[in-house]
């Protein structure tokens, strides 16, 4: 079910011609090629957090740690 062959990338490629015309199919090339910059970008900025928020946790310890060796 998967599986896209030549034969079907074809009539998907005719019937979206038809029907945003030749005109229209940059424009909305361009579209998804901001949304896709954009959701990418979105998901650098969460896996950076995550690892900035990592290691504060792991910094943090050792911290108190140090603080109850010197009482």
């Amino acid at each position: 079910m998967g599986n896209l062959g030549f034969q079907e990338i074809l009539l998907i490629a005719v019937v979206v011609l038809v029907l945003f015309g030749g005109r229209k199919i940059p424009e909305f090339m361009k579209g998804l090629g901001r949304g896709i910059r954009e959701f990418n970008d979105a998901k650098n900025n969460v896996k950076k957090e995550l690892e900035e928020g990592m290691n504060e946790k792991d910094k943090q310890p050792a911290a108190s740690a140090s603080t109850t060796a010197q009482n």
